[in-house]
Parts: C-alpha cells; sequence; structure tokens
C-alpha cells in the first residue's frame, strides 16, 4: 500500500526529504511558498564529507560539485599570512546543490506558491490546507519551510528565532576581476580575519552555471557584524518605509544602509578583503538568529532542517543538518509506525541539533571576546585564533568536556 508524504518547503532542505523517501518507497508532494523556482544568488556551502555522503546516497551525483581547497589561511590588517592550518574542503554553492536535488524530484510532485495556512491532524492521517484554499492529504506532514516556519508556527507557537546581536555580508566578486596579486593571496584558500568584535572568512566558488575552470570561479565573501537591535529595524525598513519583520529581499536594501556598511568596513577589514568587497557584485545582509524546537514531532507531524533548528551559520551545518535530518527520517520511517517513527527521529536528531546549535552560539561568542582577553584589533592576537580556523565549517564533536 502506498504511503503518501507531504513536503512544505521546495528548498534545498524539502528535496532532501523527498529525494530519501521517494527512494524508501513513499510518494511525495513538495509544497513550495514561492511562485517562481528558487534561486540561492550564488550563495557559498562549505561542504562535509557526511553531506558528500548524504547526497550521494539521496541518489544525486557528487561529480564536479565544487572547488577544492587544501588550507586555511588567517590574515592581519595589512594582509599579512599570521596562520595556515591544512583542512582540504570542497566549497560549493547553493544554486549547485539545490540544482542536483531538483532534478530527482518530478515537477508534478513540486508546487509553486503553496503557502501553507494550517494542518489537521486526525490520529490516522493529517490533512494541510494551504493559503489558496487547496488541501493535501498524507500520511505524514514534514515541515522543511525554513526558520520561519508555518508548519512550527502551528505545532510550537511560543518557539521564535531570537535575534543574535549581529549580522551576515554576503557577496561574490568574480575572479576575473580581482588583481593577479589579490588572487595570488587569497583566492585558493580559506581565508579568515580574526579582530575582536567582527569576523571575515572567504572562500572560492564555481562561476554561474558550476563553472570551475579557473578564472571563471567566484570568490564568495562572508562578513560577520555587530548591530543594535535599533539598528536593524532600520535596516529591515526599504526605501518606500515598508518595515520587513526577521529579514529583508536583498534589492531592497536602502543604498544608504550600504554606505553605512561600506564605512565600517574601510575602518576595520584587512587589505584584501577590503580590495575583494570593492570589487564584487551588491553586497546583502541577513541577520543572525538563534532558534531550537523542543520537540522535532508532534503525532503525523515532523519538523526538518532550519524549521526545526537554526545553527548560526559559523558551524557551516545548515545544509549538512538537513541532510542528516532528512535520511533520519526515511529510516525512521521504514522501521516503525508513523508516530512512532517520527518521535525515535525527533529523539535522535534533537540531539544532533542542539550539539550544533551550542557550537555554533560559542564561535559566535568568540567574535565579541570581552577586552581582558587582549587587545586584538588588526587581528594577529586572537586569544581563540587556532580554535576558530579549527572549527569553522566543520562538522562538530561532542566535546569530552565542556568548552566556554
Amino acid at each position: 500500500m502506498s504511503r503518501r508524504a507531504v513536503i512544505c518547503g521546495g528548498s534545498i532542505g524539502g528535496l532532501f526529504c523527498a529525494a530519501f523517501l521517494r527512494r524508501a518507497g513513499w510518494d511525495t508532494i513538495v509544497l513550495e511558498r514561492s511562485r517562481s523556482e528558487l534561486s540561492g544568488r550564488g550563495a557559498g556551502i562549505v561542504t562535509h564529507d557526511l553531506l558528500i555522503d548524504l547526497i550521494a546516497q539521496a541518489g544525486a551525483s557528487t561529480a564536479d560539485l565544487g572547488v577544492q581547497v587544501q588550507d586555511r589561511v588567517a590574515f592581519d590588517l595589512a594582509g599579512n599570512r599570521i596562520a595556515t592550518l591544512p583542512l582540504p574542503q570542497i566549497v560549493t554553492s547553493w544554486d549547485r546543490v539545490h540544482s542536483l536535488l531538483r532534478a530527482l524530484v518530478p515537477d508534478g510532485g513540486y508546487h509553486l506558491d503553496k503557502a501553507v495556512a494550517r494542518y489537521d491532524d486526525q490520529g490516522d492521517s493529517v490533512t494541510l490546507t494551504c493559503e489558496d484554499g487547496s488541501r493535501f492529504e498524507a500520511d505524514v506532514l514534514i515541515g522543511a519551510d525554513g526558520f520561519r516556519s508555518a508548519l512550527r508556527g502551528q505545532m510550537q507557537p511560543d518557539v521564535q528565532p531570537v535575534f543574535s546581536g549581529y549580522v551576515v555580508w554576503r557577496c561574490l566578486a568574480r575572479e576575473a576581476d580581482l588583481p593577479p596579486d589579490l588572487r595570488d593571496q587569497v583566492f585558493d584558500s580559506f581565508g579568515f580575519f580574526l579582530p575582536q568584535g567582527t569576523q571575515i572568512l572567504g572562500y572560492p566558488i564555481a562561476g554561474p552555471g558550476n563553472d570551475l575552470r579557473p578564472g571563471h570561479r567566484r570568490y564568495n565573501f562572508v562578513w560577520y557584524a555587530p548591530v543594535e537591535a535599533g539598528e536593524l529595524t532600520d535596516m529591515l525598513t526599504d526605501a518606500k518605509g515598508i518595515h520587513h519583520p526577521v529579514t529583508i529581499p536583498p534589492p531592497l536594501v536602502r543604498d544608504d544602509v550600504l554606505d553605512r556598511m561600506q564605512a565600517f568596513a574601510r575602518r576595520h577589514l584587512a587589505k584584501p578583503f577590503l580590495e575583494i568587497l570593492a570589487r564584487s557584485e551588491r553586497p546583502f545582509f541577513t541577520p543572525i538568529y538563534d532558534h531550537l524546537s523542543p520537540a522535532f514531532s508532534a503525532g503525523r507531524v515532523a519538523l526538518a532542517g532550519d524549521a526545526a533548528c537554526v545553527a548560526r551559520p559559523h558551524v557551516g551545518m545548515g545544509v549538512t543538518k538537513a541532510a542528516a535530518d532528512a535520511e533520519a527520517l526515511a529510516r525512521h520511517l521504514s522501521a516503525a509506525p508513523v508516530i512512532d517513527a517520527l518521535a525515535a527521529y525527533g529523539t535522535e536528531r534533537n540531539a544532533a541539533a542542539a550539539l550544533a546549535h551550542a557550537t555554533a552560539q560559542r564561535l559566535g561568542r568568540y567574535i565579541f571576546a570581552a577586552p581582558d582577553q587582549g587587545h586584538n584589533h588588526d587581528g594577529s592576537n586572537n586569544p581563540n585564533l587556532a580554535r576558530i580556523m579549527a572549527e569553522t565549517a566543520v562538522v562538530p564533536a561532542a566535546p569530552d568536556h565542556p568548552i566556554t
């Protein structure tokens, strides 16, 4: 007898859920609230061995996944290399991973413009109603609809993302637009600038269309900058005076907000990263939030990916965590009745998410180290430099003793 899963969210997390469940014999329907196919604006993703394995298990190819980097390098304010850590990784883009997974889901099982209104769990089935009035009945309902999840909003209305006190600015620079000496200095490594009070990292990713040819790639620029809550309200207000709660579409970031960011950059950024910023496309920002759901399931409804937990991007676990959630969902649903399976899934994945959540918060605290840890305005005297370089964008492991 066929079993059906309705998955809310057509981004990477939802596609992983669909891919793993389809391989386990489930019929799946993916519902995406956007009216058009999704695009990640080229945002970079640092892969882990776990993610690469899960992409393959989902049925997608891992060939030509991204750019191989061998070393992590820290720079001081003047652009001098002050530390090197060998740590081979493949760095890819959101668009590349999304396209691989989207190809695994038939168009007939992927529906755009389907915003969630509510769900009703009848015990022996669950029904989802969309804002346009359409209804979908299923054996299991999965909320993979991001950190502002409508499903979580109904299941756990008191769970709300909490602003961390800083934002991440992102942009891309074309490799061909960088001067040769700058390319030689930073392009082929995973770079860091780690002064007190802000943090930069960057790495190469493929060019448009997953172009991996030297000279055709791009540099992914990631900058964590402090922002007061009142200032964030202003930054999330567009030129028409419309305030966008939680986050703002990149094209609507006001020019004066960008001007203030550029002025702050000129005062604080290391020389090579400042040059990259000057040669990049229009930057955009995303506020950093914390959120960990106390439970990942209730009855026939489960949460996955960012809907279940947002770990700050320092651990680089957003995509990997979503993939591991999807694999665990399919595995448990293949071994037990739905309600028991989802409860077991929640127990397993809540513990893993809590570790990533705590590790990411700790890495975030290192950015704003207390003054008594020493002056580190030029990035050359960060007491946590070795730990940050070793633990950023790495699958966290449970420590033998507490780390603060």
